[in-house]
């Protein structure tokens, strides 16, 4: 199986915010803004994968700006990580100033998918090669995320999450 890069799995998905996406007070819901990011993750995951793809967690999300009605809103998703059938997705959210054109990051989320077969059942998956600085910076946060969830989870020992430990030492 070949390595890829992140950009192999950019997706950038772009839309406008409509008068039934908002709250009482004008600005985008949030659920509506998540339902496009995980759009946007699914297809960066499978672009990676090539395989049929599932959620398999929120990790986090930072609801950083207020989005409001007519706001020109993209969502650009990349494969950060890859473990053996896992895929971290990391989404940067912009939103375009109507007058000057100009983007300004409004939120982040990172997703995790899963890839599986025709069964549901989960499939490896090829490894990630991230070549810019911030692509470095994000996959090796990546496994100190894992091995945090996996720990919280009950899944991993505390002594054994050597990425962590490490932030410490």
């Amino acid at each position: 199986m070949q390595s890829k890069t992140p950009q192999q799995s950019l997706t950038i998905y772009t839309d406008m915010v409509l008068p039934s996406e908002t709250n009482p007070i004008g600005n985008m819901f949030g659920g509506e803004l998540l339902a496009r990011m995980d759009r946007a993750a699914s297809i960066a995951a499978r672009r990676h994968s090539r395989r049929i793809v599932v959620t398999a967690s929120v990790n986090h999300v930072a609801f950083n700006k207020m989005i409001p009605l007519g706001s020109v809103v993209t969502v650009e998703a990349k494969v950060s990580r890859a473990f053996s059938s896992s895929m971290e997705v990391y989404m940067d959210v912009f939103i375009e100033d109507r007058e000057s054109g100009e983007r300004s990051l409004s939120n982040e989320a990172i997703y995790t998918f899963v890839a599986v077969d025709e069964m549901g059942n989960p499939v490896r998956v090829p490894e990630i090669v991230p070549e810019t600085e911030l692509e470095i910076k994000r996959f090796e946060a990546a496994l100190r995320r894992k091995q945090l969830s996996l720990v919280l989870a009950g899944k991993m020992k505390p002594k054994d999450a050597t990425e962590l430990k490490a932030l410490f030492q």
